[in-house]
Formats: structure tokens, sequence, C-alpha cells
């Protein structure tokens, strides 16, 4: 039996073990998937020892950077964002692991947000600067979207979330949380600190949590008559792409940057 998982603190808020063990059993695959819950990166080579038949693991938060020192190699894609979110494991004639690292986050979002974009949608608030932020960003840029990332402290590539102005609010009509703040696990009554009361019919949001679908960021929008998008659906795209770079032959290319 093949062995999936997924690795990151905490999972309680995961759907892929559902999705993945709902996935195998409907189509008679013999594999389970397992969350394995690490608060470090150090503790994935003992992961890896003690289950040699894992093929393949998904990375979410917060380990989607640190994951990077542990693999044998990075695809160009997840390269170009500098997140990995997908790795794959083969093993040498000896049995020794090798990890392979992707990100299949932009093939999600791109597809999901795609459809909802309008004629006057030309940039983007980003909220937050960790891992999941840098596939989206990645992926608002490859659809010709100008980017604004806000983060808690002003940094060279972020604005504070006090320095947000109404000048901005107004041109900046889309608007993506990529913080897990009213995540499961991470307070659901709680939403990135942003002037709500500036937000109208023009604006969309787009919040890459999943569970719940529908967070308070999203709640507020839509009480002002804000365009709104869960996670969920980037999230079941993702999931695809994981399962067809882990059954990939070993000698084909992934194009993970791509939303085709």
């Amino acid at each position: 039996m093949k062995l999936y998982g997924i690795i990151g603190y905490p999972l309680a808020q995961s759907a892929s073990p559902a999705f993945f063990n709902n996935k195998f059993e409907n189509e008679g695959i013999d594999a389970r998937y397992i969350p394995f819950e690490i608060e470090n990166t150090d503790e994935l080579p003992r992961i890896i020892e003690e289950h040699p038949e894992l093929c393949g693991f998904n990375v979410t938060i917060p380990h989607k950077l640190n994951v990077m020192q542990h693999l044998s190699g990075i695809s160009d894609g997840a390269k170009a964002i500098n997140a990995v979110n997908v790795v794959k494991v083969t093993r040498d004639a000896n049995g020794k692991a090798q990890l392979w690292g992707y990100n299949s986050d932009v093939i999600g979002f791109s597809r999901s947000i795609e459809p909802l974009l309008e004629q006057h949608d030309k940039k983007a608030l980003v909220l937050g600067t960790g891992g999941a932020s840098k596939a989206i960003v990645y992926a608002l840029k490859q659809l010709g979207i100008e980017v604004q990332q806000v983060s808690r402290k002003a940094s060279e590539k972020a604005i504070a979330y006090e320095d947000i102005t109404p000048e901005m609010m107004q041109s900046h009509t889309i608007i993506v949380n990529c913080t897990p703040l009213g995540m499961v696990g991470h307070g659901i009554d709680q939403c990135p600190d942003i002037p709500y009361s500036l937000i109208d019919r023009n604006h969309l949001l787009y919040d890459i949590v999943y569970n719940p679908e529908n967070t308070l960021f999203l709640q507020k929008g839509a009480a002002q008559g804000a365009r709104t998008k869960s996670g969920y659906e980037m999230w079941y795209l993702q999931a695809l792409a994981s399962w067809e770079i882990w059954n990939q032959s070993s000698d084909s290319k992934f194009d993970n940057t791509s939303s085709e």
C-alpha cells in the first residue's frame, strides 16, 4: 500500500486526508493519506525514515518555505515562487529517499479567480507575506494584475495595514487574504485589519482559507456588496494537481506555474 500525507501545524483544519482517502476508496486505489502534524521541518527526516512507503506529501502552513532546505531538487515554478506545497518522494536502488518540491497553488488559484475578474480589476492588495502569499502574487502577475502586498509591519516589499489609504482601496479592487486569520484553529472570529467600510460592489474579496468557507473577511466584504470567493475551489484544484505530480513518470515534465 502506498502512503501519502500532509505536513503542517496545526492540521485540524485540513480537508486533504478526507479528500484523498475518499478518492482512494472510490477509485480502488491501494493507498492511504495521513496527517503529519509537525511544528518544525527538522522532524521531516524522521518521518521519511519511519515511513518507507511514503510516495509524496502536501505542505501547508507554516512549512512552505522551510521545507525547501530538505529537498533534493525544486521545480522551476516553485523556485520562482520560492515556496513548495507538494513534495514527491522517490527512492534509489539502495532505498535512499529523494524529495522533489513543486508548487500547485498557482494552478488552483489562477483557475479559480480568473472567471471572476472584471474589466476594472487591474490592481490587487495581497494580505500577508508568508509562503502562501508567494504563489498568489506570482499568479496575479501572470494574469496581468498589479500587486501591492500588505503586512503587519512595513518592509521593502509590503506596506503596513495602517498605510492603506482610501485611494488605494478604490484602485485596488481585488483583495486576497493570504493570512491564516479566520481559519479553524487560528481564530474564526478574526479577520485582517483593513478598512472594510471602503469596500463596495467593485471589489472582489478572495480568501485562500477554505475552512470555514465563509470567513469573517468574506462576510464583511459581502455586507458591503463585494464579490467574494473562498479558497475551497483553489484547494480542490491544487489537490488534483498534487495527485498528477505524484503520479507523473520520472522522465516527464510538469509545468506547475501554468494555469493551462
